[in-house]
């Protein structure tokens, strides 16, 4: 699968996630969704800047969700995608899908 190919596939992934968050009566802000290649912050090996990775701000009831905790569901319905979730490694709020063994 090209570069290309899988950026679409994640995109397809993440309108799901977006539809099942909605259902179970979440509501979604999106974080970070891509990074510059050029930027001097962050990882420069971040999923997020080949467009692979996206860091939701979840809300229920009005509150700001922040714990991985409050991020299982939907990190396991991720999963069960093919994603992977970041609750798996102390980032609850991360989605990506791996790429040359990143995650």
């Amino acid at each position: 699968m090209t570069l290309g190919q899988k950026q679409e596939h994640f995109a397809k992934m993440v309108t799901q996630l977006l539809v099942f968050a909605h259902i179970k009566g979440y509501r979604i802000r999106f974080g970070h969704a891509f990074r510059c290649t050029n930027c001097h912050a962050g990882n420069k090996n971040s999923l997020h800047k080949l467009k692979l990775a996206i860091d939701l701000n979840l809300f229920k009831d009005g509150k700001y969700l922040t714990s991985t905790e409050d991020h299982k569901q939907l990190g396991e319905f991720w999963e069960s995608l093919g994603g992977a979730w970041g609750g798996r490694f102390n980032d609850g709020n991360h989605y990506s899908l791996e790429h040359d063994g990143r995650k």
